[in-house]
């Protein structure tokens, strides 16, 4: 076993036993890990709040090979979430990106420039001078082209030629990008997006740009925009995500 360090966002608990937690962290150097928290439930336990849902704290485990779990040996709450404060739907939005992470990464596979996304958009989140909606397109399309899965938005997902920028381009929800009218044919599962929507989906997508928080198209094109994400994170799960049915804006489809 070695002993490991890193900073973490609590991501999942689950109860163990009368006295002890499973939790679940996004860590910035190892990425998704499930380590037992030994005495978590405690009244006085050796955590105290640092392993809150969404906290963000500095840790130290024991890795374990094989099928074990990890042992969770300290927590050092650095930050606690406060987006209740400013309402529920940014308190909702904060658990969908725990969902997210939970569904879309995989134990030991490190993103550290996901998880400085993930508390960047966590920040965000609890501001109430800045809107929330936003916040959750920009980590969506974020978490996706981190991953390698994001939408091709320029070029058919088919034959790899550029797509002409006409007033409406066809999606393909399964293939998982745009499509040029010689491969759409035969698709199944097609939605048509107005290029104005591709513009915008492209620019929150783009993690190395933060042009998205000037964007003043975003809101007039809401309605077509979020439940085509939604649509597109439910094919890529095969369900609706959990939170859909608590965010406004994500009960749109």
């Amino acid at each position: 076993m070695s002993d490991e360090k890193t900073d973490a966002i609590v991501i999942r608990t689950v109860d163990f036993s009368e006295t002890s937690s499973i939790v679940t962290f996004f860590t910035k150097d190892f990425g998704k890990i499930s380590a037992l928290a030994k005495g978590a439930r405690r009244k006085k336990g050796p955590f105290e709040s640092a392993l809150d849902l969404l906290a963000t704290c500095r840790i130290v485990f024991l890795h374990k090979t094989g099928d074990s779990l990890d042992l969770l040996t300290e927590a050092k709450l650095q930050h606690r979430l406060r987006a209740s404060e400013n309402g529920l739907s940014r308190l909702y939005s904060s658990y969908y990106m725990a969902e997210l992470l939970r569904n879309f990464t995989d134990e030991m596979d490190p993103h550290p420039r996901l998880f400085d996304i993930s508390l960047e958009c966590l920040r965000d989140l609890e501001n109430s001078d800045l809107e929330y909606e936003p916040t959750v397109l920009r980590y969506e399309l974020s978490l996706l082209q981190e991953i390698g899965q994001a939408p091709s938005l320029r070029r058919c997902v088919a034959c790899g030629r550029d797509v002409a920028a006409l007033h409406r381009i066809a999606f393909g929800l399964l293939a998982g990008g745009v499509l040029c009218d010689g491969c759409r044919r035969g698709q199944r599962r097609i939605v048509s997006l107005r290029v104005e929507v591709i513009e915008i989906l492209s620019e929150f997508g783009d993690p190395s740009s933060s042009n998205w928080r000037n964007n003043s198209s975003y809101k007039n094109h809401e309605k077509e925009i979020r439940p085509f994400v939604n649509n597109y994170f439910a094919e890529l799960l095969g369900k609706r995500p959990r939170m859909f049915g608590y965010i406004p804006i994500l009960g749109r489809s």
